[in-house]
């Protein structure tokens, strides 16, 4: 059995699709289809199954999958080891606002010190990422979060982001001089899905001081947010990155609102038993830089 099914597995594990996992691959899907093939022959089971238009793995492609990583782990490993490689593959789980927001700068730099390396940005939920670097599919998480609830990984809180309650420069809520809960009681918000830990933790103060929350619509990407708030008369709650730019041109306004249980840090975290490539050391010493 070759290494390289191994990867190919990995591949269709995450895109939960044949075709996507030929297409980054470069492999032709037949390829691919075979080297699964191979793989059930070779351990006498279904990896895959049919669910709705994709796929899902299976009970023994869930136990053979963090097999898979951990060997795929161990072989970079070796590669960086015997022949000093910087190159390999660096996965980063991370929810959209950091993504867009705060990566990118950290990933020119890595990339500018790593030519052959590649990196994968994996925007996902903040339970998923967590679940998923203690599975060891991603190398590291990125998330907000005030206090990690999960003491069996390793968290390195980077910095606070401070949330700001943003409007149209127009709403009516911006003459006051301090925003008070019960002043939010007939507002249209603009939210996230409702996994998103901020709305989780806006909703549990409302819902605390029984102040009614009316959301007029559920979004899954701070970019749409931000346009309906700048078109219309509904609020939202956001990080300032992803705001800041919007505020500085005067399409968004900051509400003058805070609240000592509505706070959140950008939040670093690491499987303690993670090898540590020199990419990876890197990487999380350029986060770090960041606080």
């Amino acid at each position: 059995m070759e290494l390289i099914y191994l990867q190919t597995f990995r591949e269709v594990a995450i895109r939960q699709s044949f075709t996507k996992a030929a297409n980054e691959l470069g492999y032709a899907q037949s390829s691919v289809t075979t080297q699964i093939q191979k793989l059930e022959k070779e351990y006498g089971v279904k990896l895959f199954e049919r669910y709705g238009r994709g796929l899902r793995l299976t009970k023994s492609g869930e136990e053979l999958l963090k097999y898979a990583v951990q060997m795929l782990d161990l072989f970079q490993q070796s590669k960086e080891k015997l022949t000093k490689q910087g190159g390999g593959t660096l996965s980063i789980g991370t929810i959209d606002s950091l993504a867009a927001y705060f990566l990118p700068s950290v990933i020119h730099q890595l990339k500018q010190r790593h030519e052959d390396l590649v990196i994968r940005i994996q925007p996902d939920r903040e339970d998923s990422i967590i679940s998923k670097v203690r599975e060891g599919e991603y190398d590291l998480g990125l998330i907000l979060d005030r206090k990690p609830e999960d003491s069996s990984l390793n968290w390195i809180a980077i910095r606070e982001e401070p949330l700001l309650l943003i409007a149209h420069p127009n709403h009516p809520l911006l003459v006051k001089p301090v925003i008070e809960l019960e002043h939010l009681a007939d507002a249209e918000w603009i939210m996230p899905e409702d996994s998103c830990n901020y709305r989780m933790m806006l909703e549990k103060v409302l819902r605390a001081s029984g102040v009614p929350m009316r959301i007029g619509l559920e979004l899954g990407n701070p970019e749409a947010i931000k346009r309906y708030v700048t078109s219309g008369t509904g609020i939202s709650l956001l990080p300032k990155m992803v705001a800041e730019e919007e505020i500085k041109r005067g399409e968004l306004a900051i509400l003058p609102f805070a609240h000592s249980d509505i706070r959140l840090d950008i939040q670093l975290v690491i499987h303690p038993k993670k090898w540590f490539s020199q990419s990876l050391k890197d990487a999380i010493d350029m986060l770090k830089s960041k606080s």
